[in-house]
């Protein structure tokens, strides 16, 4: 199948009454005709389903449609993105383990990274992930490298071919956050990644009505490497499923963060139209940009498909179709951007991205807000940026809301 049409069929399971659209299944156990049956079940044995904190039908159906359309061998789903980014970290590092992580992730993630000194692993945050600060970083301890295809606010741009075979001649695990760019724009596995991660509750669902995450596992040999003693049972038994087997079978199913089947029904709905709205939004921002690149009371704009941009060469190497709808831009103080925000009609002020409608936040008191001023610093936060999730609304309607709220 194309892509399009993997985001409606892929793997997709014909339902025995004849359900176009797939079921909730909203059980929490599942009953079986023996003993032995169960048995099988929970000790892995064998297909099938016990307890929806594992696994539930639903579930499964989405899993199997991302891992279709990302490319990966299998998919695990998680409550929210921020807790699959938990779970696919502490499936892989221990006390005493490195992680090199882009000092240009997302808030959260960042403080995620951060507060890991708790479990003794360390995190080296750089300024920027490439060949070179790679080889002059990576250590003997080194477990795992975590990037964003395009970091959220900062919109750097991950190199990632180049990563990749470092992290592959490093034997380090290389785990791409894509939920800005979704596999609309780019398959991370298709370029080196091991694993990929998306926030679904963003692009993937497109209507803000669902929390959700998932890990990609691409199936990867490293887990074989003396390096990964955690893994020695479950690489010598999965081979390439090394990763998942052990994630379902410990961190996944010992913390619960599982996705609520009605959530996962309508991450299904979401997903299939992803491909008509990532057009629009990358359309429609790269517009918003030029517009605000042209204004006079805009001290900068922030989008790599911009000629201007630091990051152009890299977004028109991995980004024919669009650098995302995301960008950002800074208004010279907070009192201006605050000003901006307050003033909007049509756009949202909140803390989401991905949404058909266009939204807008000042990430320096909000989702950044948790952050040093130092911190911020390396994440490309200032007090007067501002941050812009473009719509699929006409953009004739966008940009009068923008051009208002300047202009009071």
């Amino acid at each position: 199948m194309n892509f399009n049409t993997k985001l409606i069929h892929g793997n997709r399971k014909k339902d025995e009454i004849g359900a176009t659209n797939t079921p909730i299944y909203l059980s929490n156990a599942y009953a079986h005709d023996s003993a032995e049956k169960l048995e099988s079940i929970l000790m892995g044995n064998s297909m099938g389903y016990a307890y929806t904190r594992i696994s539930n039908p639903t579930v499964t159906a989405f899993e199997r449609r991302i891992a279709s359309i990302e490319g990966g061998m299998v998919a695990t789903s998680a409550a929210s993105g921020m807790s699959a980014i938990y779970l696919a970290i502490t499936n892989i590092v221990e006390t005493g383990d490195e992680i090199i992580a882009s000092s240009g992730l997302f808030g959260g993630t960042y403080t995620l990274m951060r507060n890991l000194k708790s479990f003794g692993v360390s995190v080296k945050f750089l300024d920027s992930i490439n060949e070179e600060t790679l080889k002059e970083n990576i250590t003997d301890n080194t477990k795992l490298v975590f990037a964003e295809t395009i970091g959220n606010p900062k919109l750097d741009i991950l190199d990632i071919d180049s990563v990749s075979k470092v992290c592959k001649d490093n034997n380090v695990i290389l785990i791409v956050d894509s939920t800005v760019t979704t596999p609309y724009l780019i398959k991370p596995l298709e370029h080196g990644a091991d694993i990929v991660i998306h926030s679904t509750s963003k692009y993937i669902n497109g209507t803000s009505n669902s929390i959700g995450g998932i890990i990609v596992d691409g199936g990867s040999n490293k887990y074989s490497d003396e390096k990964f003693k955690n893994f020695k049972d479950f690489s010598k038994k999965f081979g390439k499923m090394a990763f998942t087997a052990k994630l379902r079978a410990t961190v996944g199913r010992d913390l619960g963060a599982a996705l609520s089947p009605v959530n996962a029904f309508l991450n299904l709905t979401g997903i299939e139209t992803l491909s008509l709205r990532m057009k629009e939004h990358c359309k429609n921002a790269m517009a918003v940009a030029e517009y605000l690149s042209g204004n006079k009371k805009v001290v900068s704009v922030n989008y790599p498909k911009l000629k201007g941009s630091e990051y152009y060469s890299l977004a028109e190497k991995y980004y024919e179709r669009g650098a995302s709808g995301v960008l950002t831009f800074r208004l010279g103080t907070k009192e201006n951007a605050f000003k901006f925000v307050n003033n909007l009609k049509l756009i949202s002020n909140l803390t989401n991205i991905g949404d058909t409608k266009t939204l807008v936040i000042h990430p320096s008191s909000t989702i950044c807000a948790g952050n040093t001023e130092e911190e911020k610093l390396q994440m490309g936060v200032y007090d007067d940026l501002l941050r812009m999730s473009v719509g699929i609304e006409d953009i004739e309607d966008i940009i009068a809301d923008i051009e208002n709220a300047l202009s009071i």
